[in-house]
């Protein structure tokens, strides 16, 4: 009785074969779900209808606009909104030019971060201090988005709500942003970076925190951004014509939003400069390090494979 005869081995050659088109497969896969997966700017967003209310396609009527996105931050505003309007009013009385506004969105927060906030309205006056409020969560890049679109300063800043970094350093900021002049069609961001501390963080941190900045970092120069260090920082600096062109593109509502925010900047050309800022880690983070980082790493992916595909497309827009 004749033995079954066994499948031969594939060799070498065909065995790398059938990996190549496997791995192909896969990418056109993955490629194929970014595409139908992706999602379209929030219509108001994305109209910028005008109104009443305080609009980024109108002229700029002050000087500095800061942006305060805040999700449950009734316990770390204070510190940070205590820091900010001191500065701010010791600046105008410096110089009596300097106008700003401080609007703090929040988020869909559970606390009372609302009501802290208009605290401050009530302090400094409604002019000076708004408070937008979200019904539900959209994530950071959505609250930053949302006050971004309301904002009436020349100069917008992005700031964290827990005041991990010094306030006063928007003035380095700034300088960053004034060597890059001049601007093309009045465009520039200026970025805070904690790159300068990434040595003593790492001192700090576990081996699998560790191991998990390294990876989202390589991610993001593969991907993405390959001349900004620190992405991720909450302290940047744009000017209107830049913020209003960014996030008019901007799709990415959760942590990953800065990244998508500089790679359409690279994409427009708009010049950014880096600049070191002091920080200072605070407790309360809402980054879960896991998930979030994992989330992050499919967005990072998600944002190259859904311009790449064409499913997202970058627009200048016409601003009156």
């Amino acid at each position: 009785m004749a033995l079954p005869s066994l499948p031969l081995p594939l060799s070498l050659p065909a065995a790398a074969l059938v990996l190549a088109a496997l791995a192909a497969f896969l990418l056109v896969l993955i490629c194929a779900i970014a595409h139908v997966t992706a999602k379209t700017m929030p219509q108001k967003d994305a109209e910028c209808r005008k109104g009443s209310a305080p609009n980024i396609r109108d002229p700029a009527t002050r000087e500095l606009s800061v942006v305060v996105p805040s999700y449950n931050e009734e316990n770390r505003l204070p510190l940070m909104m205590d820091e900010a309007l001191d500065y701010l009013e010791k600046r105008q009385k410096r110089d009596s030019s300097f106008t700003y506004e401080v609007i703090v969105v929040n988020d869909g927060s559970k606390d009372q971060t609302a009501k802290v906030a208009k605290e401050y309205c009530k302090k400094y006056g409604s002019d000076k201090v708004r408070v937008i409020s979200l019904e539900k969560n959209r994530g950071k890049g959505g609250a930053v988005r949302t006050g971004v679109f309301s904002s009436r300063g020349k100069k917008i800043l992005m700031a964290d709500a827990d005041g991990a970094t010094k306030f006063a350093d928007i003035e380095k900021v700034e300088e960053g942003l004034k060597n890059l002049q001049p601007w093309p069609k009045e465009m520039a961001i200026s970025c805070g970076s904690r790159a300068h501390l990434e040595k003593d963080s790492i001192a700090k941190r576990s081996y699998f925190r560790t191991l998990l900045m390294y990876g989202f970092h390589f991610l993001v120069w593969f991907l993405c951004v390959k001349e900004i260090r620190d992405t991720q920082c909450g302290f940047k600096l744009l000017t209107r014509e830049a913020a209003y062109q960014t996030f008019s593109n901007l799709h990415i509502e959760r942590w990953a939003f800065d990244v998508e925010l500089l790679y359409i900047a690279q994409r427009l050309k708009i010049p950014i400069a880096e600049v070191a800022v002091n920080w200072t880690e605070i407790e309360g983070s809402k980054l879960v390090p896991f998930w979030s980082w994992l989330q992050m790493g499919r967005d990072l992916l998600f944002i190259r494979l859904r311009y790449m595909t064409g499913a997202w497309k970058l627009e200048e827009k016409k601003c009156n």
